[in-house]
């Protein structure tokens, strides 16, 4: 049967449910000891912060960090805005170039776009057809007024994995500040700072099974020592860097979806990987005109993003009922703009309207792949019964060649 009965959650990458146990660890921060962590003169206090520095301690031995090195934020896009316009501010008479990446998330770019509109020069990297930067492209453009080299490890896309520790090395050995976004890859790829030349990193606690409207960012306080100027103020929390009231209960629950991560990963990221390669050869086997995008060899273990060419996703999606899958295309206002990380990679904009992002997680099952991809290949076969062009396609008409009237 092509329909499922019941719902089914293939967009782990868009955000996670949150784990019983990180649940269960978070609920006395709600209720019982819920005192603030800056509450000096009391015992609720006191436990609060007794409880956010022991979040602290685990969430930096994830990364092979300093607890003092750990900054919490409200989630990734405040700390990439903190690393990005940060740096940037405190670092400005050293010069005011900074280095990008054309698939990094928008909690990067448009950053970088605000500073450019501020007068600042902001190089953006291209990448090859499966997401990669080149090495040689990111050293030719590192000048003497560059601050700040921006990368992310895993993107959320199409998952290709960078190579965060040759780009750390680049940046060590010129002298320039490294930031990675590692929102899709902290609790499922090993980080260790230190190795990676890393020295500043962003990460969310929704993406690794915890709570929403949590995040970190990693800022190295030894060679070199990073110094950042706040984006938000009053009351000096977080030294300085973050002021604002602990979500205690938050933080806690980031710090065990790490615990947990690790203690699963190599087994976790196994299954899930299994699952993903299987929901792909049902769906590549069935189907013909698919494309895999980014990288197979180096991309998370939970990412599928598959093109199906002579179909449109947004109406796809609307047949693949009860199934949650991320589209290739983002709706703007006026129009339906293919992804701009597709575009950068290459993808046209009729294969990158066709394009699914499926992502898969800890909770998801081999059934439900199985059922999801039955949904995904009637979908494609209704939707392509109705192509004019697939049609075309099947009979071997070049569809490149074709001259369209304009009538």
């Amino acid at each position: 049967m092509s329909q499922p009965q019941r719902r089914i959650y293939l967009d782990y990458q868009a955000t996670t449910p949150v784990d019983p146990q990180v649940l269960d660890t978070m609920m006395p921060y709600l209720q019982g000891s819920f005192g603030n962590s800056a509450s000096r003169n009391h015992a609720f206090g006191w436990e609060a912060e007794k409880a956010v520095d022991q979040a602290r301690e685990t969430l930096a031995a994830g990364i092979g960090a300093k607890a003092r090195e750990i900054v919490f934020t409200s989630g990734a896009t405040e700390s990439n805005n903190l690393a990005i316009l940060g740096a940037a501010r405190m670092y400005a008479p050293k010069g005011k170039h900074l280095i990008t990446c054309a698939t990094e998330h928008k909690a990067i770019l448009d950053p970088a776009l605000f500073l450019e509109n501020q007068g600042w020069d902001v190089t953006v990297l291209a990448v090859d057809e499966k997401g990669h930067i080149s090495l040689e492209e990111l050293v030719a453009a590192i000048r003497e007024d560059t601050v700040l080299i921006s990368i992310m490890h895993g993107n959320n896309e199409v998952g290709t994995l960078h190579d965060i520790a040759a780009i750390g090395a680049i940046c060590r050995e010129r002298g320039v500040l490294f930031h990675t976004d590692a929102t899709q890859t902290l609790g499922k790829e090993e980080i260790d700072v230190n190795s990676m030349n890393i020295d500043l990193l962003s990460a969310s606690a929704h993406k690794m099974y915890g709570p929403k409207g949590v995040g970190m960012l990693y800022v190295r306080r030894r060679a070199p020592r990073v110094r950042l100027e706040p984006i938000v103020h009053g009351g000096g929390h977080e030294r300085g860097l973050r002021s604002g009231t602990m979500n205690v209960p938050g933080v806690v629950g980031m710090a065990e979806a790490l615990r947990q991560c690790q203690v699963q990963r190599e087994q976790e990221q196994a299954r899930i990987g299994g699952l993903r390669d299987r929901l792909q050869e049902l769906l590549t086997d069935a189907l013909d005109y698919t494309q895999i995008n980014g990288d197979v060899e180096s991309r998370l273990a939970c990412n599928l993003n598959i093109s199906f060419a002579y179909v449109e996703g947004e109406s796809m999606l609307m047949g693949m009922d009860g199934i949650a899958v991320s589209s290739g295309s983002a709706c703007t206002s006026a129009s339906l703009e293919p992804s701009y990380v597709l575009r950068a990679l290459g993808v046209g904009d009729e294969l990158a309207h066709s394009s699914i992002r499926f992502s898969l997680g800890r909770f998801t099952t081999l059934e439900e792949v199985e059922e999801a991809a039955a949904c995904t290949i009637s979908a494609v076969r209704r939707l392509r019964e109705m192509s004019p062009l697939y049609e075309m396609a099947m009979e071997g008409v070049d569809l490149s060649k074709v001259q369209w009237s304009g009538h």
